[in-house]
């Protein structure tokens, strides 16, 4: 059985590469960080173009009716370059359309969606680690939710929620309604702003209750895979420093134990490409033990990308300790995806639980 890339696939990466490469570098993302701008909505609007927005869209909707590892692929390279564009969340949102959706709610919003004229997101966390659906405590009655979501991305936004409500389940709002507030909060990746959304008795369709795991397991593959995408960045960005950076005459890669550090690195993260791929795969194929190989995946990789940022940090030495260096923008976008839809230890724990461990 063949497990590489297709040419598909590979041209999916190469042209979100170059677009980004461009459009997003280092240096204009670092604007976002200092404060000078935000955004550029010529972004977005431009992987909107290129069909990023309608990837996992049905082509009868409009999209390009490919599957969660396509997503993924494309997630990986945002990582990549740390692009601050609302993808994860808007993908999920055509998730739960598609998993949950009706045929009222579906023909309404996936167009929508797939040319960019709305933005999705999902409000599902409540507070610290509480990601599952059986954590929620939102209220979906007569039509209308009720309740508080924390670390909601995109929510300023956005076009329509996808909402974490009691007993497991999901409902859709329209960002327009009344009854809903959007308030900022502080968050670590200063290129994905979170918030904190209220809904008082705001008008919400229901979504089928079995779409809710299906929205969290295809979030988890996405953050794994952006994941990927940045510890590739910094074990690239380090090995560029330790050949250019000299100390005693020499460049620091001619050093043995910075050689060793760096191959480290490398070992860490290189092999769990697999296990984000097999994770969307198994998702994409609904294969049982899907769920697990996603929050495997999750946890695994998103570990290993902030140990990676950490050793990232050591490796330029003095000045990867300040703000002037461009590591952290990459270490806090992995602590960012590590903390989004659980912690590795809470989704360990979930995984042995289901597990009868």
């Amino acid at each position: 059985m063949d497990f590489t890339l297709t040419e598909e696939q590979e041209l999916l990466q190469e042209t979100v590469r170059g677009f980004v490469a461009n459009e997003s570098p280092a240096t204009a993302v670092r604007e976002i960080f200092d404060g000078e701008r935000s955004a550029k909505p010529a972004l977005w609007k431009g992987l909107v173009e290129m069909g990023i927005a309608g990837l996992t869209v049905p082509e009868t909707h409009g999209g390009a009716g490919l599957d969660l590892l396509d997503a993924a692929l494309a997630s990986e390279v945002l990582g990549h370059f740390a692009v601050p564009v609302p993808f994860l969340e808007h993908t999920l949102t055509v998730t739960a359309l598609i998993e949950g959706g009706g045929s009222e709610q579906q023909s309404h919003w996936l167009p929508r969606l797939a040319n960019g004229d709305a933005l999705g997101t999902v409000a599902l966390g409540e507070g610290e680690d509480t990601w599952q659906p059986t954590h929620w405590t939102a209220r979906f009655e007569n039509d209308v939710v009720t309740g508080t979501k924390r670390y909601v991305p995109a929510a300023e936004k956005a076009g329509v929620f996808v909402v974490g409500i009691a007993g497991g389940g999901l409902a859709l709002v329209d960002a327009s309604a009344a009854g809903v507030t959007v308030e900022p909060m502080p968050t670590v990746d200063r290129g994905r702003p979170l918030f904190t959304v209220h809904f008082e008795n705001a008008a919400a369709t229901e979504l089928a209750s079995a779409a809710a795991q299906r929205v969290l397991d295809a979030g988890l593959v996405l953050l794994a895979a952006d994941s990927f995408g940045a510890a590739d960045r910094l074990i690239r960005m380090t090995a560029d420093y330790a050949n250019t950076r000299e100390q005693f005459g020499q460049v620091l890669a001619q050093f043995q134990g910075m050689k060793h550090q760096i191959a480290d690195m490398a070992v860490d993260v290189v092999p769990t490409r697999g296990m984000w791929w097999y994770a969307a795969h198994a998702f994409d194929q609904k294969m049982a033990g899907a769920g697990r190989a996603a929050a495997l995946a999750k946890s695994h990789v998103t570990d290993r990308a902030q140990q990676t940022a950490r050793q990232a940090v050591e490796c330029h030495g003095g000045i990867g300790f300040t703000w002037e260096c461009d590591v952290q923008i990459w270490f806090k976008r992995v602590m960012q995806d590590r903390l989004l839809f659980g912690t590795p230890e809470r989704l360990r724990e979930n995984i042995a639980a289901t597990g009868g461990w």
